[in-house]
């Protein structure tokens, strides 16, 4: 590798898959983890502050300063997806308390703080909810003088799965979302389309599971907790790398395709309320010609994913520092 670390945040809900994105992105040696944030989501924001700093705490992580951030989206009530992750948001999978404590600022002042702080432009990476986002978007904009992009896993092309065409993190603040697209900076959106796509085989699995090693084995534990395709010769399911993959498409950008298009959020009321509207016509429609066209946000979004190649990478960070058998 060349050139400087990226220096990159992340705005999370940990989570079992954002717990994959923390254990990749502070061993990935090309990126420079300067803080964590925290938003309610996946479950309540202080579940999620105590499993952030339990990740870091299992991945031998230095002294990042994690914040406390939202608990409640801007408008929407509180919906967490406990029926996914688990009551802890971990996978249930009965972790230590961590000894680590937060930051005593909380997540909107420490973006701010590290953002205008590091000497080179910061990558943001959301992968829960975006309120702190907006949050800080709203009142602090003078950050994005100093945002190189922000690379949010969130929205979907295709299908939903918080209801048939919206995606979760941006159902549970569509508001959030639409503030996000305005913030004036390059945009990647890594949405369900290729979110879903990213699986680790289940031999991969069961060895990280069987690793003496802290970090992978939490990361073995956690990708048995999101089976993505049973496992035909044993008890460990391939798991879905989900929220990781948008880690990995900082580190390695090359390894998804993307095209520049128009994405807005639905914010009306009924069954397409917090929708990712994005735009693949190749001309202009009646509406259009009609009514006029109007100014919408281009966002780099992600239509295709190289699997095997963000196995490898993932597989390969996670475990640095210890023998593969």
């Amino acid at each position: 590798m060349t050139g400087q670390p990226i220096p990159v945040i992340i705005d999370c809900d940990t989570g079992v898959d954002d717990a994959l994105a923390l254990l990749f992105a502070v061993r990935h040696p090309g990126l420079d983890l300067r803080a964590v944030t925290c938003v309610a989501g996946n479950t309540d924001v202080d579940g999620v502050v105590r499993n952030t700093l339990t990740v870091l705490e299992q991945a031998g992580a230095p002294d990042i300063p994690v914040g406390r951030g939202a608990e409640r989206p801007l408008i929407e009530p509180v919906r967490s997806a406990r029926h996914v992750h688990g009551d802890d948001g971990m996978g249930d999978l009965g972790l230590p308390t961590p000894a680590r404590t937060p930051s005593g600022l909380d997540a909107v002042t420490l973006l701010r703080r590290e953002i205008l702080g590091s000497p080179r432009p910061v990558t943001l990476i959301p992968t829960a909810p975006l309120t702190n986002i907006a949050l800080l978007l709203r009142t602090h904009p003078e950050v994005t003088r100093n945002i190189e992009r922000i690379v949010f896993m969130g929205g979907a092309v295709a299908a939903g799965n918080a209801t048939p065409v919206a995606e979760f993190n941006v159902w549970h603040d569509p508001e959030a979302a639409a503030i996000l697209l305005t913030a004036g900076v390059p945009i990647t959106m890594y949405g369900l389309d290729v979110f879903q796509r990213v699986v680790v085989p289940a031999a991969e699995v069961r060895r990280l599971r069987a690793s003496t090693e802290p970090g992978a084995r939490l990361a073995g534990e956690l990708l048995a907790h999101r089976p993505s395709a049973p496992d035909p010769d044993g008890d460990d399911p391939a798991g879905g790398l989900g929220d990781a993959g948008a880690v990995c498409s900082v580190a390695d950008p090359a390894g998804i395709t993307t095209a520049l298009l128009p994405v807005e959020v639905s914010l009306a009321p009924g069954p397409t309320r917090g929708q990712t509207v994005v735009d693949r016509r190749a001309r202009p429609g009646e509406s259009e010609i009609h009514e006029g066209g109007r100014g919408r946000p281009l966002v780099d979004v992600a239509l295709d994913v190289d699997v095997p190649r963000f196995v490898r990478l993932y597989l390969s960070t996670v475990e640095r520092g210890t023998s593969r058998s």
